[in-house]
């Protein structure tokens, strides 16, 4: 209640990428005064111990994990594992330093409890990142998303993630390749399997040089405006290739069905749209997917979970992990909290004796 006073007095009149920097400057008093961190851990965590469950070798007090995006630069995944999240993806990096579009580029829906953004993956850079994060931040699972640094065109693509790959693989418990930000021109277009096969081939190769004593984990991050036998296509693709997983979805760049006013929406421009809109296209997403790969590769859902519910029905659908983003900006600090409380309790109802009896149960 608290958080949600503040939102509709003060945070919501803010610009929306200004209480974003408000928020994650927040984040460094987590980290001070002592014992900060253990307090609000303690407050948050994840109590049952249903809701436990071992991916890709590491054991994770819950399946909810943040979505790339909010700590584009690995400063926080600490303390953003305090507030109670599973696990901690960060990103996405691109192997230059970039500043990203010029703003405003990161509005609010209050009305459609969404956000769209065109940031275009503005960060320090993966020697910055890398060098940050070569520290261990103490996260149960820690991603690492990567993108293609934007001046850089078609024909250099595989090396500049390759770049990235080198930096910052080794350093991860899994790597994501992002190829489905609507922000980066020409992006998507290595979504197209002819494309993308040579790139995530690649990019396992690199993978496996960088780190020889320990094989890293990689996913793929897809669009929820892929065409469903493109979708069928990446499953496909993903399993000759041997990948690990599936990340479902990344924002849309459609814009029907919302209750904020169309010519709103058209005056803001371009962008991601992210949030509760999301939330049917990529469950359909999901359910597609899982039907083609079964349990062979870790999906992790994404894109307009708001409650626990919502992460339930994704859990059900056959995602072994969930992420959140808007619903974390929209929910606040305890957000994570509200969403452990409400999947032990569904579990307690189910009378199923841990998480990994519900996924995929009604795939």
């Amino acid at each position: 209640m608290l958080y949600r006073a503040l939102f509709w007095l003060v945070l919501r009149h803010l610009p929306a990428e200004t209480a974003h920097r408000v928020g994650t400057a927040l984040l460094g008093a987590l980290t001070w005064p002592p014992g900060m961190k253990a307090l609000c851990r303690w407050l948050t965590a994840a109590r049952d111990p249903r809701l436990r469950l071992t991916v890709f070798g590491r054991e994770l007090p819950s399946p909810l994990g943040l979505a790339a995006g909010f700590d584009k630069d690995g400063r926080h995944p600490a303390a953003l594992a305090a507030l109670g999240f599973g696990f901690v993806e960060i990103g996405t990096v691109t192997a230059q330093a970039q500043p990203g579009n010029p703003r405003p580029r990161m509005f609010r829906l209050v009305r459609d409890r969404a956000l769209i953004n065109r940031l275009g993956f503005n960060n320090r850079g993966a020697a910055a990142a890398a060098a940050r994060l070569a520290r261990r931040p103490a996260v149960p699972l820690l991603g690492i998303n990567i993108g293609k640094t934007k001046i850089v065109d078609e024909a250099g693509a595989l090396a500049d993630y390759a770049a990235s790959t080198t930096l910052l693989g080794p350093l991860a418990d899994y790597l994501v390749v992002n190829v489905s930000s609507p922000n980066t021109p020409g992006l998507r277009d290595l979504q197209a399997v002819d494309k993308l096969r040579p790139l995530l081939a690649h990019v396992r190769a690199t993978l496996d040089r960088a780190s020889p004593d320990r094989r890293v984990p990689l996913v793929v991050k897809i669009a929820p405006d892929l065409a469903d036998d493109d979708i069928d296509a990446v499953a496909a693709m993903a399993l000759e290739l041997g990948l690990d997983g599936i990340i479902a979805t990344n924002t849309t760049i459609a814009r029907g069905g919302l209750a904020t006013p169309a010519d709103a929406v058209a005056a803001l421009g371009a962008g991601g749209l992210s949030g509760a809109p999301l939330k049917a296209r990529s469950l359909e997403v999901l359910r597609r997917l899982r039907a083609k790969v079964g349990d062979r590769l870790v999906l992790i859902a994404v894109g307009g979970i708001e409650t626990a519910d919502d992460a339930w029905a994704r859990i059900a659908a056959g995602a072994t992990l969930v992420q959140g983003y808007t619903g974390f900006v929209y929910g606040g600090p305890l957000w994570p909290r509200r969403i452990h409380r409400g999947l032990a309790r569904r579990l307690r109802a189910a009378g199923l004796p841990a998480l990994r009896a519900a996924i995929g149960a009604d795939a």
